[in-house]
């Protein structure tokens, strides 16, 4: 393997699902990484514990009100404390950070990836949401600075993992799997009583809440295939999504000639991390491996759009562009809260985003300003319906 410099990081989400795998990566490879910055929204006890193990430079707890507590703990070890969401967007821009990993859940990742690169940081993104919300306008400044984002989504990595060596080969179309959730198969009116409980248990990935719930609705998949759109420089013809319930072949890529490349290997978001953090050196790993002998059949599907209707909410946006993909992103966001509140059935989170799409203002080239507008906008049109419905 090629000597790298070591990487200075900053991992914005570190208690999260990605930002502790992100650790374990970290933590493998002390060589290789540094941490300078860890993030969280409000979990300041974990928050604690991660800055204890990894020394960051500087630690931000979103939740001010729990600012006293991070600062007693981490101020006596030389650790720079401080809190809110605008110190969020402030700290990436640090000199000595060299990638930031944008592992934030939701629209909160979009405003501090701009930060991070308008500053030049490399970006490691885990946050598809902010392709989603404002992929045009994240594109084109990456562009602009001289920027590369590396995908984390198992998915999107295995696409670039699969674009290694092929760069200057045009692509036919790529091809998304997706596991089809825990309601694979499922029908409407089974749909209809399903429980919170229920849709958090997925088969093969262990995930935050939002995220999971989301991948039992399939919208998951609906905002990696913009995602996609954005990252690979691709039309919504050119992307497709086939369910794959073994999770084990992660994406393909079809080639212009017809030759087909896949990334294969046991779900284990670890993996995505590394190579994202590490590229382009393959760092050595202890991860379990995948043998064919324990999968001898892998299995494919058509997706139910008519059921999981979400996913063809996202191709409808993704097609229209301007602002859409924005309005469902928001809508979902809120609709998803209140669904784990328990305030709205399952089937109604794709009304929510619907009636959200059909109400909210469209804006064919949206500024950075529109977007904040639209998600704002959403917000309150989304919230309303869910009052309706209640």
């Amino acid at each position: 393997m090629n000597q790298i410099p070591k990487r200075h990081i900053a991992i914005l989400g570190s208690t999260g699902s990605i930002g502790t795998q992100a650790i374990d990566v970290v933590k493998a490879h002390p060589e290789v990484f540094e941490v300078e910055v860890l993030t969280t929204n409000n979990n300041a006890d974990l928050l604690i514990q991660q800055a204890a193990e990894v020394k960051p430079n500087v630690v931000v707890i979103c939740n001010e009100a729990k600012y006293d507590q991070v600062f007693a703990a981490l101020d006596p070890l030389g650790i720079k404390v401080y809190a809110g969401a605008a110190a969020i967007a402030s700290v990436v821009q640090m000199d000595t950070i060299d990638m930031v990993l944008t592992a934030m859940v939701g629209y909160a990742g979009l405003l501090p990836t701009i930060k991070a690169i308008e500053a030049g940081k490399q970006i490691a993104l885990a946050n598809k949401e902010t392709l989603v919300v404002a992929g045009e306008l994240i594109t084109a400044l990456a562009q602009q600075k001289g920027v590369n984002i590396y995908p984390v989504d198992s998915e999107h990595s295995a696409i670039f993992q699969c674009l290694v060596g092929e760069f200057h080969n045009p692509i036919e179309k790529i091809i998304l799997t997706a596991s089809g959730g825990p309601f694979r198969g499922k029908d409407r009116a089974f749909l209809a009583t399903v429980t919170k409980a229920q849709a958090l248990k997925h088969p093969n990935w262990s995930m935050g809440a939002k995220i999971t719930i989301d991948s039992a609705t399939l919208m998951n998949k609906g905002l990696e295939v913009i995602e996609a759109k954005w990252l690979f420089g691709l039309n919504a013809d050119q992307i497709d999504v086939v369910v794959h319930p073994q999770s084990i072949i992660h994406s393909l890529v079809q080639f212009e000639d017809g030759s087909i490349k896949a990334q294969l290997g046991l779900p284990d978001m670890r993996l995505p991390i590394q190579f994202a953090l590490g590229y382009p050196n393959r760092l050595k790993s202890d991860f379990p491996r995948f043998d064919f002998i324990n999968y001898p059949s892998l299995t494919f599907e058509q997706p139910d759009l008519a059921t999981f209707s979400n996913l063809q909410l996202a191709f409808d946006a993704l097609r229209k562009g301007g602002n859409a993909a924005c309005i469902i992103n928001a809508a979902n966001e809120v609709a998803v809260e209140a669904f784990l509140q328990d305030r709205i059935g399952f089937l109604e989170i794709s009304d929510v985003i619907e009636s959200s799409l059909s109400q909210v203002p469209f804006v064919l080239t949206p500024s950075y300003d529109d977007y904040v507008s639209t998600d704002t906008e959403t917000r309150r049109i989304a919230a309303e319906r869910i009052k309706s419905l209640v």
